[in-house]
């Protein structure tokens, strides 16, 4: 099942969010590059954080391999980002600016939604989109935000939302400078989709 949302809007400001490291306790028959393609990320940034493995076919059932940080823009957001300011310079507009605080925000706006079982703008948490930019630490003049979930590639995400009016407005609006993307994963692999714009107060 594949869901879109979208939500547009305004304003406000303060605060700053902590990232955790995450591990991954390794079963019989995983590899580097199952485990890299299971979070989105890269053989070589996980033998970066796991210096201990020096042959990656020597992973063994219960030893634990530390991920890439949250903080870190995946490749799969970056892609997300990179796909907006194609559709936005096919039409002349200004192209929009990946901000890693964003980014944060919207990561913790789709495990959010996996975590609390719900799909909305409004989270049980952190309330709205806004209020949630607010409490860590974006300020902004105008905001919108586009929400999706079990599309599985950058690409597929993308085409859901171009082919929805409202999200599409979102992705070309004039207004918006800044751009984050926050991608998540629930449980069973159903990946959770967030966009979040801004224009920052000057």
């Amino acid at each position: 099942m594949k869901r879109l949302f979208i939500i547009t809007a305004l304003v406000f400001s303060l605060l700053t969010v902590g990232v955790f490291a995450r591990s991954y306790t390794c079963k019989q028959g995983d590899t580097l590059s199952g485990i890299a393609a299971k979070y989105d990320t890269t053989i070589s940034k996980l033998k970066a954080c796991n210096p201990q493995l020096k042959n990656s076919s020597a992973i063994k059932p219960g030893q634990k391999v530390t991920l890439p940080d949250q903080g870190s823009i995946t490749d799969y957001e970056k892609e997300v980002a990179r796909l907006v300011n194609v559709e936005r310079s096919k039409r002349g507009l200004q192209t929009l600016t990946l901000n890693a605080q964003i980014c944060k925000v919207a990561r913790i706006k789709s495990q959010d939604m996996i975590n609390k079982r719900y799909f909305s703008h409004t989270s049980p948490t952190y309330g709205s989109p806004f209020k949630m930019m607010e409490s860590f630490g974006i300020r902004f003049s105008s905001a919108g935000e586009n929400i999706a979930y079990g599309q599985r590639t950058p690409a597929e995400v993308m085409q859901g939302w171009m082919n929805s009016p409202g999200h599409r407005a979102n992705i070309l609006s004039a207004t918006y400078t800044n751009i984050g993307v926050g991608l998540a994963k629930s449980g069973t692999g159903v990946k959770y989709w967030t966009q979040m714009f801004t224009k920052p107060l000057k």
